[in-house]
């Protein structure tokens, strides 16, 4: 009944999600990158208790309530973008989106973990294809990178901020299992994120600079409307109505749009592995978004 709603949601996902690459890279430069964090989702924070006081939401939970949101909001829009914009410094962009598919793997642990969600070996095979898919489309990232030096901290850096993403996706399961709108816990979440990434900050000495430019202002609204406000509202609903495995699955499809936009914007050149890279993770797509009963074989009443 949702097949339309959930496409839309899902692909709303892994277009929005995978152009916000370009767009933080635009951010970089004259501020901090934990700060612009901050501003993205302070500024998120504001139009959607506007929004929400428009619409007349119902803004009042229990102290309970706020605990958990502010969980999310720790896990999701803040813990984990710090420790990825540590690890930037140490590797390439290239090879964190590889390790930020693991996601997919910590969703599908977690969700057995926490919620006993059944796995199949279709989401494991699929995951596994989107793995290797990932790994031939950056393999000049992959293939140059020494555990000897820096990169192997970079390394680790990355798989801690995905799984800290994937506990962030197990607490906002958890909100809506209990009733709790994705609007409203959005809201209280990113206002919670922002407080304390903007408090990380201060503590670690950063400047609370600002760019007035054209390119920076115009990056920081995009990435506050769409990448926050639409993208997480499209992913977290898609989280609670196909469960958190499938739902990660969009952070495996995302880089792939980001690459695409780097053809157009940075000139980047498709190479024949990093095409076979892609028709691996489009299979992987299939296998852990269809649901089972679209392979089975017909019986002989539907032959």
């Amino acid at each position: 009944m949702h097949l339309n709603s959930t496409l839309s949601l899902y692909v709303s996902t892994v277009l929005i999600w995978g152009s916000t690459w370009y767009a933080i890279k635009l951010q970089l430069g004259v501020v901090e990158p934990e700060v612009s964090v901050a501003y993205r989702f302070a500024i998120a924070a504001v139009l959607l208790w506007a929004w929400c006081l428009i619409r007349k939401k119902d803004m009042q939970y229990t102290a309970r309530d706020h605990v958990w949101m502010a969980a999310q909001g720790l896990f999701l829009f803040c813990a984990n973008y710090a420790v990825f914009y540590a690890a930037t410094g140490l590797v390439t962009t290239g090879l964190i989106a590889v390790v930020f598919s693991t996601i997919v793997a910590w969703n599908i642990l977690f969700g057995w973990l926490f919620f006993k969600t059944p796995v199949t070996w279709r989401m494991i095979l699929g995951a596994g294809f989107g793995f290797v898919g990932l790994a031939l489309v950056f393999w000049p990232e992959v293939s140059h990178l020494d555990l000897r030096d820096d990169a192997a901290w970079g390394l680790t850096l990355s798989i801690i901020a995905s799984m800290l993403a994937s506990l962030g996706n197990m607490v906002s399961a958890r909100n809506q299992f209990h009733g709790l709108p994705v609007l409203q816990v959005n809201a209280y979440g990113m206002a919670y994120g922002a407080a304390m990434m903007a408090l990380y900050a201060w503590w670690t000495g950063l400047q609370f600079s600002w760019d007035g430019s054209v390119t920076y202002v115009t990056s920081l609204l995009y990435l506050a409307v769409f990448g926050s406000i639409l993208a997480f509202g499209a992913y977290l609903t898609l989280l609670g109505r196909i469960g958190a495995g499938r739902a990660a699955y969009a952070t495996v499809l995302f880089p792939l749009v980001a690459l695409s936009l780097s053809v157009i914007l940075e000139d980047y050149v498709f190479t024949s592995i990093a095409v076979a890279g892609v028709i691996l993770v489009l299979c992987g797509n299939v296998l852990v978004l269809v649901k089972a009963e679209h392979f089975k074989a017909p019986n002989r009443q539907d032959a």
